[in-house]
């Protein structure tokens, strides 16, 4: 894919393609994260076999009633699939056999499966539910935040407090429905194949209040707990550090089990996102946020941070 930028109006925080080579089923953890990697998974497979046959997108979409720009749609997992066209697609392309054209064929009814998010669809982009599948299928985590603790380590009144400031003119009712989705999507931490999530929060993150005292006092009060959990490593970037590797901002990182799909870094920009799946620009970020974690203080010495931070307030 390398990047892909998905321009529309929406919350604030994707598609991501990614090169395949073999037939293997990813793993679901639950409704509709699977289907979003068993999407790009499929659509990845059908760009590699129409290039591997010299088939333009043109010629693609003329033989199934469509427009190039949908097969580059389809190709990047962006849209649902319809049997009849990948069974048309997979003829053009000269795949005859039936255990490859059964597998991929399989693919398809999985991955038009709805997200358990698909009932917060009227306050969603549809660029951003496609990041929550893709969240919600990766294995390990990383994030580098600056603004405010991310929404994974959240307390439901410290995502109110931030949600309502964001969005200052929205009816209660969808501010209560974009938290309580927050509050959802952590379910995963918890859960039997929980990922592995590594955060580092800069210390402007902490030290900028949402919400008033109590809030704040229980949002650091809940990382300091967190942050004790097995599969979750929190680091605080400290102001007496001084400048850093993080001087790009905040971004995140997401691996997936499935050997088939690149890490993916997403960051999140005002009213859309831009999603990176390039080596050499994954690299880029993996480096940053080594340093990251190498020039913070540890996991131990964090909690005494916040503990520190908690006795200020």
């Amino acid at each position: 894919m390398g990047r892909v930028r998905v321009v529309t109006a929406g919350e604030s925080a994707a598609s991501a393609g990614a090169s395949a080579s073999s037939w293997g089923y990813p793993r679901s953890d639950g409704p509709g994260g699977g289907s979003v990697v068993r999407r790009i998974l499929l659509g990845s497979q059908l760009r590699r076999l129409r290039e591997s046959r010299g088939i333009t997108r043109e010629a693609a979409g003329y033989s199934i009633r469509a427009s190039e720009s949908k097969i580059s749609r389809m190709e990047l997992g962006r849209v649902s699939f319809k049997a009849r066209d990948v069974e048309d697609l997979l003829t053009l392309y000269g795949v005859t056999d039936d255990t490859e054209r059964s597998a991929l064929l399989g693919l398809v009814k999985q991955a038009n499966v709805a997200g358990w998010w698909h009932s917060f669809g009227d306050v969603l982009p549809g660029w951003f539910q496609t990041y929550i599948g893709l969240e919600g299928a990766a294995s390990v985590i990383r994030i580098y935040e600056v603004q405010f603790v991310h929404g994974l380590l959240q307390t439901e009144s410290y995502a109110h407090a931030v949600v309502a400031r964001g969005m200052p003119d929205a009816p209660a009712a969808e501010i209560d429905k974009r938290v309580a989705l927050r509050l959802e999507r952590q379910k995963a931490l918890v859960s039997e194949n929980a990922p592995s999530l590594h955060v580092i929060l800069d210390e402007a993150a902490l030290r900028r209040p949402y919400g008033d005292r109590a809030v704040m006092r229980a949002q650091l009060s809940h990382l300091i707990e967190v942050s004790e959990h097995p599969n979750i490593t929190l680091q605080v970037m400290p102001f007496s550090f001084g400048g850093h590797a993080g001087e790009s901002g905040a971004f995140t990182m997401l691996s997936f089990p499935e050997s088939d799909l690149s890490d993916v870094v997403y960051l999140e920009q005002l009213t859309s996102a831009l999603y990176l799946d390039k080596r050499e620009e994954v690299a880029q970020y993996d480096r940053v946020m080594t340093r990251l974690s190498e020039d913070s203080p540890d996991p131990a010495s964090t909690r005494d941070l916040l503990r520190g931070l908690l006795q200020l307030i």
